[in-house]
């Protein structure tokens, strides 16, 4: 047994050791609830990134898609992944704790306190036992003197009888008797005094050299046991975190990746490509002339206001029907400009230019990929079709025709799609060049005078280009709901002349789904149309209490009709204002043709500048 030995340094600590042992129980207890608390804080730290990492990604609204082609939306997206890794790696290091230590600890620190608890009661039984040696020891000590006494006392009285002549013999025989009798108790007492010296002697010798100090070096084993223990966690839980570094530094390195994907060039130039709408800027601002204005706005009040009654030969509605212009353009929106699930219109035309081109070309590109698809699964009904007739044990025939007949159906219907926005991109391409750049759009109040001006705008994303092909809905509305959707999507869309403000007469007629007039290409001068037509309108279209004008309006650019209820203009042309805005972006106007014959209709609201009357 070596020095450093419990039981041969420490033989009479044993009440200390126990104590000793106790609380190092305690303490590998209280790492177990360190290592459990570390758990919890782990599991915990990693659902709350999760919850982070799930809580900005991108929840698909309007706009969020859009912004994931930027290089830093795409690096957040990659940090935000990385992020939800680093959360795994907090979860299995919470599981190993669990797994490698935390279990060891729970059954190191049952096993030390079942073998603890058995070695303190051997300690306890080994000093009992020498308590209860002891205890024997002193009582035959205590007997043993107690009959030397008497002994002795014994002696006395039978020499002091014997030498007393006046005793006689028989009291001397029993003096004599007693003395022997306790003279023999006195040798056995002092006989089982020796007995017992012997024997704690020998319990102590063996309770204070073998038998304790076994039970003492027990307990350092345990004790020992206890702080190896207590170190192989340690280093475990080290071990632990070792095992997923190498994952949480490619974690980071990825962070570092994403940031250094970010790309600000790259994000500038998509900016540019978003909202690019393809307008020129503006040119300079005209000189208004408030004297003129105001002596222009006198002479027309005296000259044409009151008007009597006319007849209209150009107009969609007015005087008792006013209240029927929204279910007409409740029609136009629900049969072609209806909105989509983004919130645009069908055929785009609420985007600028560029940004309508953009559209056109990924729709374009999108029902091409349909159009595969569809082609690809009628190839394969028809081969199907094909085995079926060759083998009619296989299957009948007819299971498959009514499958065929419906991708044939959603073919033909991709197909006519296709061809309208094919039609749509072509038209753009070849007119953009011609249209004009609106001004930018503002209200504006005049206090001088009896009247005021202001320029209407539909919205932020109002252009020339806008209200053109705002224009081409309303006529493309009735004829796109043609049996014969070919020929529909070929007639429904018009061609603009804008050097003589011509139609073609292909692309729109009086449809009677719209409630509308005949179309501008009736008009007298334009070349277009006969007489009896025109009597036939102005019948259709009389009056007997016109719309008095709300002011006037001046045409800031050329506007060529291309739809039921349009009317074109000049630049700089100044029509009388009917109608106001009802935020579908169109102005209802009339302009004096001749004599006492009026022209009403709509014309796109950015392309005017109106001065209503006070």
């Amino acid at each position: 047994m070596g020095t450093n030995s419990w039981g041969i340094e420490l033989w009479d600590q044993f009440h200390n050791i126990g104590a000793h042992t106790l609380k190092g129980t305690d303490f590998l207890d209280k790492y177990g609830n360190f290592v459990k608390d570390r758990c919890a804080i782990e599991i915990e730290y990693a659902a709350k990134l999760r919850r982070l990492a799930k809580n900005y990604q991108p929840k698909g609204k309007k706009g969020e898609d859009e912004d994931n082609e930027f290089t830093s939306h795409q690096a957040f997206k990659n940090v935000l992944k990385e992020t939800n890794d680093l959360a795994g790696q907090r979860e299995i290091v919470a599981e190993n704790l669990q797994s490698q230590v935390i279990s060891g600890i729970t059954l190191l620190s049952k096993t030390l306190r079942e073998e603890r608890k058995k070695a303190i009661q051997e300690g306890n039984d080994l000093t009992q036992q020498l308590v209860s040696q002891i205890s024997a020891l002193d009582r035959a000590k205590r007997n043993y003197e107690k009959a030397y006494r008497e002994a002795e006392k014994a002696v006395e009285n039978y020499q002091k009888a014997d030498a007393d002549f006046n005793l006689s013999r028989a009291e001397v025989e029993k003096q004599r008797h007693n003395m022997t009798l306790k003279c023999a108790q006195s040798d056995d007492a002092k006989n089982e005094y020796a007995n017992q010296l012997q024997k704690s002697n020998k319990l102590q010798h063996s309770h204070y050299h073998s038998a304790l100090p076994a039970v003492c070096n027990k307990l350092q084993e345990l004790d020992e046991k206890r702080t190896q223990g207590i170190k192989e966690f340690i280093k475990c839980s080290a071990d632990v975190e070792a095992q997923v570094a190498p994952i949480i530094a490619r974690c980071l390195e990825g962070i570092v990746r994403a940031s250094e994907s970010i790309r600000e060039k790259e994000d500038s130039f998509k900016v540019i490509e978003r909202y690019q709408s393809g307008f020129q800027p503006p040119g300079d601002l005209p000189f208004e002339d408030l004297s003129k204005m105001d002596s222009e706005s006198t002479h027309n009040s005296q000259t044409n206001f009151p008007l009597p009654n006319h007849p209209t030969i150009k107009g969609t509605i007015s005087g008792k029907g006013i209240k029927a212009r929204k279910g007409i353009f409740t029609i136009f929106s629900s049969n072609k400009n209806t909105i989509t699930a983004d919130g645009m219109k069908d055929d785009f035309s609420d985007l600028p230019p560029s940004q309508r081109k953009k559209k056109l070309q990924s729709k374009i590109q999108e029902l091409q990929k349909s159009i595969g698809q569809e082609q690809g699964a009628r190839d394969g009904l028809i081969k199907m079709k094909g085995v079926y007739e060759s083998n009619a044990l296989l299957g009948d025939p007819q299971t498959v025709q009514g499958q065929l007949k419906q991708c044939e159906h959603n073919l033909e219907k991709l197909k006519n799609e296709l061809r309208k926005y094919q039609i749509l991109l072509d038209e753009m391409n070849t007119n953009h060049n011609n249209q004009h750049s609106p001004q930018p759009n503002r209200i504006t109040h005049h206090q001088n005078g009896n009247h005021r001006t202001s320029r209407h705008s539909n919205g932020s994303n109002d252009d020339g280009d806008e209200a053109v092909d705002d224009a081409r809905s309303l006529s493309r509305s009735a004829s796109e709901n043609n049996v014969n959707q070919q020929n529909g999507a070929q007639n429904g869309l018009l061609n603009i002349n804008n050097n003589n403000n011509e139609n073609n007469n292909n692309g729109s007629s009086a449809s009677p789904e719209s409630g509308l007039g005949t179309s501008h290409s009736s008009l007298p001068g334009s070349g277009q149309g006969s007489t009896n037509d025109q009597h036939l309108n102005e019948d259709m279209y009389f009056e007997s209490d016109p719309l008095q004008p709300l002011g006037t309006c001046k045409a800031l650019y050329p506007f060529d009709a291309t739809s039921e209820g349009s009317i074109p203009m000049a630049e700089s042309e100044e029509l009388y204002v009917i109608e106001l805005d009802q935020g579908d972006g169109w102005t209802r106007v009339r302009r004096m043709v001749s004599g006492n014959m009026m022209e009403e209709g709509f014309v796109p609201t950015s392309y005017i500048e109106s001065t209503l009357y006070a």
